[in-house]
């Protein structure tokens, strides 16, 4: 265990309950117990981890994971997963509308992460940018257009910060920024993702407008995001990395230097 794969490979069965050898090439990352119970039942596959910290499903060569919420616990999935070593990974997230043009139920794109999380610096000097592999994010924009939806491109904030939405002072640094939304993991992912060379990208479901009090998140406002669009945030992720598999084509994203 003086190794970081060493290390990967004796707690990622740990923390998931889930042997290496069943995880798929491809992954679907969320912080929704909800998301992996759908795709469970959708192909009538065993949810494994229940007593576990992170659960998953895995039907074919896909496989869900459920690895928590923030930024410790993004970065801690895409460290565990140099284990198995993906083909390709997508978050499917959900964030907050920053912008006039994002309201809820609209999917984002990120093209970059302004890293505001504090967690990747543990991984790259902050002038390094977190960005998606281009490529897979192609796959998932043609899902999203053949499913007659339209989405947004820009630059997402990741905050540490879960409850910033009193923060006045906070929250005009986001407009000078000019974000498009906010989260807490995008920029964690595409920074350990880069560092461990894993393809990624980020889907992201917008499901509150935090920078207005009457938009900010509540647990009946949240309910109702997940009742009208989380079925079809689920599936454009299954088929983009489903497709990716079938064509096998190489979506790996180049290196730094």
């Amino acid at each position: 265990m003086n190794t970081k794969l060493s290390i990967a490979q004796n707690w990622l069965p740990r923390y998931t309950g889930t042997e290496i050898s069943e995880f798929g090439d491809y992954i679907l990352l969320t912080n929704f117990k909800g998301y992996v119970e759908s795709f469970a039942t959708r192909f009538g596959v065993e949810i494994k981890g229940l007593n576990k910290p992170m659960q998953t499903a895995t039907h074919g060569n896909l496989t869900i994971i459920n690895y928590g919420i923030g930024s410790p616990n993004a970065a801690l999935i895409m460290d565990l997963l140099v284990a198995r070593m993906p083909k390709g990974v997508l978050f499917l997230g959900k964030c907050g509308g920053l912008n006039k043009s994002t309201e809820i139920g609209h999917f984002i794109l990120p093209i970059a992460a302004i890293r505001g999380d504090g967690t990747s610096n543990d991984y790259f000097p902050p002038e390094v940018p977190a960005l998606p592999s281009f490529k897979l994010h192609k796959f998932v924009s043609d899902k999203i257009l053949e499913h007659g939806q339209e989405y947004r491109t820009g630059v997402v904030y990741t905050t540490n910060r879960r409850v910033w939405e009193w923060d006045e002072a906070f929250r005009h640094r986001l407009t000078e920024l000019s974000c498009l939304a906010i989260d807490m993991e995008t920029a964690t992912i595409f920074i350990v993702g880069h560092k461990n060379g894993i393809p990624r990208g980020a889907l992201l479901l917008v499901s509150d407008v935090p920078v207005v009090p009457e938009g900010v998140k509540t647990e009946e406002s949240d309910k109702r995001v997940t009742e009208e669009f989380a079925d079809l945030h689920l599936t454009i992720g299954i088929e983009a990395m489903n497709e990716i598999g079938d064509k096998g084509e190489e979506i790996k994203h180049l290196r730094y230097g």
